[in-house]
Protein backbone atom coordinates (compact mmCIF):
# COMPACT_ATOMS: atom_id res chain seq x y z
CA UNK A 1 0.00 0.00 0.00
CA UNK A 2 1.33 3.23 -1.03
CA UNK A 3 1.43 6.08 1.87
CA UNK A 4 -0.76 8.54 -0.98
CA UNK A 5 -3.43 5.36 -0.33
CA UNK A 6 -3.42 5.60 3.58
CA UNK A 7 -4.29 9.17 2.96
CA UNK A 8 -7.19 8.60 0.39
CA UNK A 9 -8.51 6.21 3.03
CA UNK A 10 -8.66 8.98 5.67
CA UNK A 11 -10.53 11.56 3.22
CA UNK A 12 -13.28 8.87 2.56
CA UNK A 13 -16.88 9.53 4.36
CA UNK A 14 -17.11 7.86 7.81
CA UNK A 15 -20.06 5.42 9.20
CA UNK A 16 -22.61 7.86 8.62
CA UNK A 17 -21.91 8.37 5.26
CA UNK A 18 -20.31 12.38 6.07
CA UNK A 19 -16.60 13.19 4.80
CA UNK A 20 -15.22 15.13 8.30
CA UNK A 21 -11.59 15.68 6.63
CA UNK A 22 -10.99 18.31 4.09
CA UNK A 23 -7.21 17.89 4.16
CA UNK A 24 -4.94 14.96 5.09
CA UNK A 25 -0.97 14.26 5.30
CA UNK A 26 1.62 11.76 6.39
CA UNK A 27 4.78 13.05 6.75
CA UNK A 28 7.94 11.34 8.33
CA UNK A 29 10.33 12.68 11.00
CA UNK A 30 12.95 10.33 11.72
CA UNK A 31 15.27 10.77 8.74
CA UNK A 32 14.66 14.55 7.98
CA UNK A 33 11.08 16.15 7.90
CA UNK A 34 9.54 15.73 4.87
CA UNK A 35 5.68 15.39 3.61
CA UNK A 36 5.66 11.30 2.12
CA UNK A 37 1.61 12.07 0.69
CA UNK A 38 -1.17 14.81 0.99
CA UNK A 39 -3.98 15.53 0.43
CA UNK A 40 -5.06 19.97 0.19
CA UNK A 41 -1.94 19.89 3.41
CA UNK A 42 0.68 21.86 2.44
CA UNK A 43 2.73 21.06 5.50
CA UNK A 44 6.52 22.70 5.84
CA UNK A 45 9.95 20.81 7.35
CA UNK A 46 9.82 23.29 10.02
CA UNK A 47 5.63 22.27 11.03
CA UNK A 48 6.70 18.64 11.01
CA UNK A 49 9.62 19.26 13.32
CA UNK A 50 7.96 21.36 15.78
CA UNK A 51 4.96 19.07 15.65
CA UNK A 52 7.26 15.86 16.35
CA UNK A 53 9.28 17.63 19.21
CA UNK A 54 8.03 18.37 22.46
CA UNK A 55 4.33 19.10 23.30
CA UNK A 56 4.39 20.49 26.28
CA UNK A 57 5.61 23.95 24.25
CA UNK A 58 1.90 23.99 22.87
CA UNK A 59 0.18 24.68 25.59
CA UNK A 60 1.88 28.20 26.01
CA UNK A 61 2.19 28.26 22.28
CA UNK A 62 0.52 26.80 19.74
CA UNK A 63 1.91 25.53 16.44
CA UNK A 64 1.25 26.22 12.73
CA UNK A 65 0.22 23.33 10.76
CA UNK A 66 -0.30 23.52 6.73
CA UNK A 67 0.07 27.96 7.65
CA UNK A 68 -2.23 27.94 9.65
CA UNK A 69 -2.34 29.06 13.51
CA UNK A 70 -3.50 26.61 15.65
CA UNK A 71 -4.17 25.87 19.48
CA UNK A 72 -3.63 22.82 21.96
CA UNK A 73 -6.84 21.19 22.92
CA UNK A 74 -5.95 17.67 24.40
CA UNK A 75 -2.25 16.15 24.36
CA UNK A 76 -2.46 12.70 24.03
CA UNK A 77 0.62 11.80 22.60
CA UNK A 78 1.81 9.63 24.85
CA UNK A 79 -1.20 7.57 25.83
CA UNK A 80 -1.22 4.23 24.93
CA UNK A 81 -3.91 3.16 22.58
CA UNK A 82 -4.73 7.31 20.95
CA UNK A 83 -1.05 8.54 20.47
CA UNK A 84 -2.54 11.95 18.94
CA UNK A 85 -2.98 15.83 19.73
CA UNK A 86 -6.20 17.47 19.21
CA UNK A 87 -6.01 21.18 17.87
CA UNK A 88 -8.34 23.47 16.76
CA UNK A 89 -7.57 26.66 14.14
CA UNK A 90 -7.55 30.11 14.48
CA UNK A 91 -10.41 31.62 12.89
CA UNK A 92 -9.92 32.30 8.92
CA UNK A 93 -11.32 35.39 7.13
CA UNK A 94 -14.99 34.12 7.17
CA UNK A 95 -14.44 33.45 10.94
CA UNK A 96 -14.76 29.25 10.32
CA UNK A 97 -12.39 27.30 12.71
CA UNK A 98 -11.10 23.44 12.11
CA UNK A 99 -10.75 20.79 14.08
CA UNK A 100 -6.98 18.91 13.27
CA UNK A 101 -5.81 16.00 14.81
CA UNK A 102 -2.44 14.98 14.77
CA UNK A 103 -1.37 10.97 15.00
CA UNK A 104 2.17 9.53 16.16
CA UNK A 105 3.80 6.52 14.91
CA UNK A 106 7.22 5.91 15.46
CA UNK A 107 9.15 7.26 12.27
CA UNK A 108 5.41 9.38 11.07
CA UNK A 109 2.84 12.29 11.86
CA UNK A 110 -0.36 11.64 10.51
CA UNK A 111 -2.17 14.79 10.24
CA UNK A 112 -6.52 15.28 9.19
CA UNK A 113 -8.04 18.91 9.31
CA UNK A 114 -12.20 18.69 9.49
CA UNK A 115 -14.07 20.45 7.57
CA UNK A 116 -15.76 23.51 9.30
CA UNK A 117 -18.68 21.24 10.39
CA UNK A 118 -16.79 18.33 11.67
CA UNK A 119 -16.29 17.61 15.36
CA UNK A 120 -13.09 16.56 17.13
CA UNK A 121 -14.11 13.08 17.74
CA UNK A 122 -14.76 12.46 13.63
CA UNK A 123 -11.49 13.72 12.62
CA UNK A 124 -9.12 11.50 15.68
CA UNK A 125 -11.54 8.52 14.66
CA UNK A 126 -10.35 8.68 11.47
CA UNK A 127 -7.05 8.38 12.14
CA UNK A 128 -6.90 5.93 14.96
CA UNK A 129 -6.55 2.43 13.20
CA UNK A 130 -3.89 3.57 10.79
CA UNK A 131 -2.47 4.81 13.69
CA UNK A 132 -2.48 1.82 15.69
CA UNK A 133 -1.85 -0.53 12.18
CA UNK A 134 1.24 1.60 11.25
CA UNK A 135 2.63 1.63 15.05
CA UNK A 136 2.28 -2.35 15.13
CA UNK A 137 3.92 -2.19 12.31
CA UNK A 138 7.44 -1.02 13.65
CA UNK A 139 6.50 2.36 11.61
Amino acid sequence: MSWQSYVDNIMTPDASGVCPVRAAAICGFKQGCSVWASSGLNVTPEEIKALSGDSKIFAQCGPKIGGVKCRMLRDNKETDGMFSIDFKTSADAEGNTYSVCVGFTHTALIIAMGTKEASGGQISSKLYSIISYLRGAGM
